[in-house]
């Protein structure tokens, strides 16, 4: 096993790479400017968020090694110590932070600095408390979309900001209770509140579709807000909801599995990077689009 591939799962990579790529979207989507000039904001939120990532599995090591899912992480199954780890997260959380305020001002230092507290403090907590932490804990998913509209020059208080940011937040749920619909009874065994303990995996499975089919309608009403300006942009935002939709409707049935629930997660998972990709080049490509 390479050196660096237990740091790499520790950081979550790909996830991280999603907030960074929402932080692109979010700079993008306020102006264009020249790609180099993106990338600091970029580079700074992905430091954050693997750090915040990484601090986030430290906390929860002991929970972790009761589930199936993450025991073969790397510190239940004992591949890093949990002071290599430590010192790995404040390295990342530090160098985060000062990328951020160099690259964007005390606002996005201040909107990195509240999604550390917000997520490694207030959901990692409420995950211990109650089954619908994810709730609240979706708000940290609008951060980062933030960071990039703020270090782009635009304004937090920008009706734009907060469709797009809404649109974020409407993601992160249904992302968290697909995965519960398979590894509900895995959280219950590891000693923590689930959903599958309060409703049933269809009354679930129905309540999440409800969520995912409210994001597609929050995409739909970016235009409104003035966020996309392409008719062509336009038409495949509409494309991209109506494939989402029907692609999800397994949920609303009876037997709500019979699609299995990782395939229905990484249709949402396409769904946003897909629509990341047509926000962006709205800004991007203007004249071309």
């Amino acid at each position: 096993m390479s050196i660096w591939k237990p740091y790499l799962i520790l950081c979550r990579a790909y996830l991280s790479l999603f907030a960074a790529c929402s932080a692109a979207t979010g700079f993008f989507l306020f102006s264009y400017h020249r790609i180099p000039d993106v990338l600091l904001t970029v580079a700074s939120v992905f430091l954050l968020a693997s750090g915040a990532s990484a601090l986030n599995q430290y906390q929860e090591r002991e929970i972790d090694a009761k589930l199936e899912r993450t025991r073969l992480r790397p510190l239940p199954s004992g591949t890093i110590t949990p002071a290599q780890a430590l010192a790995f997260c404040v390295m990342l959380l530090i160098s985060g932070l000062c990328l951020l305020a160099f690259a964007g001002g005390t606002k996005t230092f201040v909107l990195g600095l509240m999604a550390i507290l917000w997520y490694n403090g207030v959901y990692t907590y409420l995950k211990r408390v109650t089954a619908f932490a994810s709730v609240p804990g979706a708000l940290v998913g609008t951060i980062p979309p933030a960071i990039g509209w703020i270090a782009a020059g635009g304004a937090i208080s920008d009706g734009r900001l907060t469709a797009i940011c809404f649109l974020f937040f409407l993601w992160q749920v249904p992302h968290f209770w697909l995965l519960v619909l398979n590894q509900g009874e895995q959280y219950e065994r590891a000693g923590l509140p689930s959903l599958t303990r309060v409703l049933k995996k269809p009354q679930i499975a129905r309540i999440t579709f409800v969520w995912i089919v409210a994001a597609t309608f929050a995409t739909l009403a970016l235009p409104l807000y003035g966020s996309v300006r392409s008719p062509l942009v336009v038409c495949s935002c509409m494309l991209l909801a109506i494939w989402l939709i029907w692609s999800e409707r397994s949920l609303t049935t009876l037997k709500p599995l019979m699609t299995p629930s990782i395939v229905l997660f990484r249709n949402i998972n396409i769904y946003l990077f897909l629509l990341m990709s047509l926000l962006s080049a709205d800004n991007i490509f203007p004249h071309a689009l």
